[in-house]
């Protein structure tokens, strides 16, 4: 039966419950040419009037990003906590209802029958380096495990307090962006990742399911070592956000027919660099390992002009998803 919304359709894909054609999102532009539109939960600091999360000066946690004049979403200069902070001397948001959702009405209005996805736009870990700077966040992990936790477990709590509210307020989904991976591995051992960050996580993930809401995972970098984990704790759609350096042929063959993905065409190499017609034949490869006929894909597709992205090739990266439909694999 052939879904009648796009909301369904992206719940099909995601639940493999055959789906009559792979859903699309475009994430920073267009989100209308596809299924799902992007709710952004972040603030800034209170008072600034921001309730776009690109639009920052201070985030809502207390660090800043530095715009860079490139387009792209800034850079942190210094860490907000020098030292890790006692849970009395911690900085920790307010949940400011009203404001975080006083776009929800005009976001609702132009959704009409699509998937609605809140974000954190930047969450968990990531958020953790920023408060505390990169190399500070790494030798926390090992030289002062318990100050950690106390941050760390802070974060984790206001997320799924906003978790509630977007369960609360009609979302199908919830959104992390916390990016593990380099170009060539991961930032830690799977065995610190697994006992530091994985029963956190799962904590999250299974209170999304509780609330009813799927959980989208974004991960830049090259993970492979730990996708199997993420599937094993509840994640509903793994977001591979470089598809470049990872070995999709493995990936495939560990998790294809059991975990959802959403997928760019890489907007490091063939999105920037190919053709139009090599952009499709990689979308087609991408489903082709990933993908199956009752679901398990969705197409992602962004606007990546700062990185050398052409306006034909842009619009290619939305045309090769809807290309596939229902490829017979």
């Amino acid at each position: 039966m052939a879904a009648t919304t796009g909301q369904e359709l992206v719940r099909r894909a995601i639940e493999f419950r055959q789906p009559d054609r792979v859903p699309l999102v475009f994430w920073n532009r267009d989100q209308t040419d596809g299924e799902v539109m992007l709710y952004h939960l972040s603030l800034g600091g209170p008072g600034d009037g921001s309730v776009n999360a690109w639009d920052w000066s201070v985030n809502e946690w207390g660090y800043r990003l530095v715009k860079s004049g490139d387009g792209t979403m800034g850079y942190p200069v210094e860490p907000f906590y020098r030292q890790l902070p006692s849970a009395g001397e911690m900085h920790l948001p307010a949940v400011r209802e009203a404001e975080r959702f006083s776009a929800l009405p005009a976001f609702l209005a132009t959704c009409g029958d699509r998937y609605r996805l809140a974000s954190f736009d930047l969450s968990g870990f990531t958020v953790y380096t920023l408060l505390r700077g990169f190399e500070n966040s790494m030798q926390d992990f090992l030289l002062d495990p318990a100050g950690f936790a106390v941050l760390m477990d802070a974060i984790i709590d206001f997320e799924c307090e906003l978790m509630r509210l977007a369960a609360r307020h009609g979302f199908d989904g919830i959104h992390f962006a916390d990016d593990w991976g380099t170009q060539s591995g991961l930032m830690i051992s799977p065995g610190l990742w697994r006992r530091l960050f994985k029963p956190r996580y799962a904590r999250q993930f299974a209170l999304a399911r509780q609330l009813g809401l799927h959980t989208w995972y974004h991960c830049c970098g090259e993970f492979l070592p730990i996708m199997e984990d993420f599937h094993e704790i509840g994640v509903d759609v793994l977001n591979i956000a470089q598809p470049n350096v990872n070995d999709i042929t493995e990936v495939g063959c560990r998790l294809r027919g059991r975990q959802c993905f959403m997928m760019p065409v890489s907007y490091q190499t063939v999105s920037i660099q190919g053709t139009p017609e090599e952009i499709y034949a990689e979308a087609e490869r991408l489903y082709e390992h990933l993908g199956t006929p009752d679901g398990g894909f969705i197409g992602y597709v962004e606007e990546y002009r700062v990185m050398g992205m052409s306006a034909e090739n842009y619009r290619a990266c939305g045309e090769a998803f809807r290309r596939l439909g229902r490829l017979d694999l």
